[in-house]
């Protein structure tokens, strides 16, 4: 296992005595995106104080996202939509997603707690609803708000676990994570919770036992110069990285030096504990290459805060680590649903996967067992219904504009299947077994060998035949990627585990800071609902250090929401 740089190894003091203390609360939350405003709401609720610090203003890759919070078991949402779910029914299903990355009885009390935690939301403000779109798609327009958001209803899962949408969109325009995130944050704040933005915390202070006493932190004081060429150079860099991620990654430098050059070096004492919630590593491109060599080539999503900052923090301090290895690619290939409609094949030219299924299993299957290799087959009927259903006001643009530009740019025709063979390079009688048995199913004469929806089949015989690569490494059709690993925690309390499985005092983890029930495959909402569920369970723990500490998340999550919002 490698260990983290110099500058994030834990600075080792005798005493908290030793350290000339610049401000101190009684819990440090270190990050403030999804999972750190959950444990900074959920510390204040016990009553104690609360200092979150980032590095930049706060949201972290949910501020970015869509928004999506994967929850069931009997929503109010889901009921008015005529959906009876259980959480018997939704442990059935993710139990197929989230395989050993958490104990059953964790996962089973994600899925108890899942129903609650939306009502949690609720009370601090976050609108949802449940209006479901009428076709599947990876992401519903704004006149929808619950949606089937990962395999449920496929076949091969839907024969484990009665089907149910459960993604629930938090109410807003455009990509709804700013919504979701903005009425916590304010909920937070108006609390009691206290923010310090521009404060990249370098490494955690301990004492000789290894206990956590608090942070070292280079802050970028309000009003200088310095903080504002820092919130103009971080901003571009999100603003342009999903278009331009070199020249992204070269404006990131300019934030870096920023914080070198200026920041001020401060100590902040946590008398109770320091909760680590800073995001994964999917910006550091040193740790992708060590931990997922096979991912180098995607396009990272979320922020340029997700470098890995507080797995190497933990680190440093003797955390175990793991699911390192374990990173989703999204390969989307609906909407158009017309594309979901025709095949996707190997360098063999033979399929692999059932198209109908979610982007995240379609992208590990591709990445993990078929060396980033994909290649969409459409024949002219599906190519014009593609065509139609992704024009411009359809469909978001963020889906518009990949799918036109693969259509236009990125698309090999072929009048015959042998010229079509020729063109990607696959063996000619492969492609014509494998169109033909797809055809066949299609049109009833047998069944689909990968389980395909009738729905979602069509005969593939009549050409001329498209091809478009949706490789993993396409430059014209980005597959971006996300982390799941990282500190491994007691799933109980959200303590952090030492090399030895140990507790280690003081520090505690949340979301994809830390090992969790998205640490495995991954649908989409998963992740924000477990930053809920592992960002409360860390701060009620914290908060409560000195207590009898049975059940704390349980308890916790069973009161009801009005008390909740304390």
């Amino acid at each position: 296992m490698s260990r983290p740089s110099e500058e994030r190894n834990a600075l080792k003091v005798e005493s908290a005595d030793q350290i000339q203390w610049h401000d101190e609360r009684d819990v440090v939350v270190v990050g403030f995106g999804g999972s750190g405003v959950a444990a900074a709401l959920e510390a204040r609720y016990h009553r104690v104080s609360v200092l979150a610090l980032d590095r930049f203003f706060g949201g972290g890759a949910t501020a970015r996202s869509g928004g999506v919070v994967y929850s069931g078991g009997g929503t109010e949402f889901q009921k008015a939509e005529g959906f009876d779910d259980t959480p018997e029914e939704m442990f059935n299903y993710l139990r197929q997603e989230t395989g050993d990355a958490v104990k059953e009885e964790t996962l089973k009390r994600f899925c108890d707690q899942s129903a609650t935690n939306l009502r949690w939301l609720q009370s601090h403000n976050v609108e949802f609803s449940g209006q479901i779109p009428p076709v599947k798609t990876s992401y519903p327009s704004d006149k929808y708000y619950l949606y089937y958001s990962g395999n449920e209803a496929v076949g091969s899962y839907a024969k484990h676990a009665k089907p149910a949408p459960r993604g629930h969109r938090a109410k807003g325009p455009g990509l709804s994570g700013a919504s979701l995130f903005a009425p916590l944050k304010a909920s937070a704040l108006a609390r009691g919770v206290e923010l310090q933005v521009q404060s990249d915390v370098r490494r955690l202070v301990c004492d000789e036992s290894g206990s956590v006493l608090g942070v070292e932190v280079r802050r970028l004081m309000p009003g200088t110069k310095a903080a504002r060429n820092h919130k103009r150079w971080s901003n571009l860099a999100t603003a342009i990285h999903n278009y331009s991620p070199k020249l992204a990654f070269k404006v990131r430098g300019k934030v870096r030096a920023l914080e070198e050059s200026a920041g001020v070096v401060q100590y902040i004492r946590a008398r109770k504990g320091v909760v680590l919630t800073a995001g994964g590593f999917i910006f550091n491109r040193e740790m992708v290459k060590q931990y997922g060599p096979k991912y180098q080539e995607g396009l990272s999503l979320g922020t340029t805060g997700c470098d890995g900052s507080g797995i190497q923090m933990g680190m440093g301090a003797d955390a175990a680590i793991d699911r390192m290895d374990k990173l989703s690619a999204w390969r989307f290939i609906n909407p158009p649903l017309a594309w979901a409609q025709g095949i996707v094949v190997n360098d063999h030219g033979e399929r692999y996967c059932n198209e109908e299924v979610y982007g995240a299993k379609l992208g590990y299957e591709m990445v993990e067992h078929h060396n980033g290799r994909a290649t969409l087959i459409l024949n002219k009927d599906l190519f014009k219904q593609a065509f139609n259903q992704v024009l411009p006001g359809k469909i978001w643009f963020f889906q518009t504009a990949p799918a036109l530009m693969s259509m236009y740019l990125n698309c090999k025709k072929a009048s015959s299947i042998a010229e079509l063979a020729k063109k990607i390079k696959v063996p000619e009688g492969a492609l014509a077994a494998t169109i033909q048995s797809y055809t066949d199913a299609a049109k009833g004469l047998a069944e689909d060998e990968l389980g395909k929806s009738s729905g979602f089949l069509a005969p593939l015989d009549q050409g001329p035949w498209y091809a478009m690569d949706i490789s993993f490494n396409s430059s014209v059709f980005p597959c971006p990627m996300i982390t799941l690993g990282g500190l491994k925690v007691n799933e109980e309390t959200g303590q952090v585990l030492d090399q030895k499985g140990d507790g280690i005092s003081g520090l505690y983890s949340a979301g994809r800071n830390a090992i969790g029930v998205a640490s495995n495959l991954y649908v989409s909402g998963l992740s924000i609902a477990d930053c809920i569920f592992s960002g409360r369970r860390a701060g009620s723990s914290v908060a409560r250090v000195g207590e009898k500490l049975v059940n704390t998340a349980e308890q916790s999550a069973s009161k009801e929401a009005v008390n909740e919002a304390g």
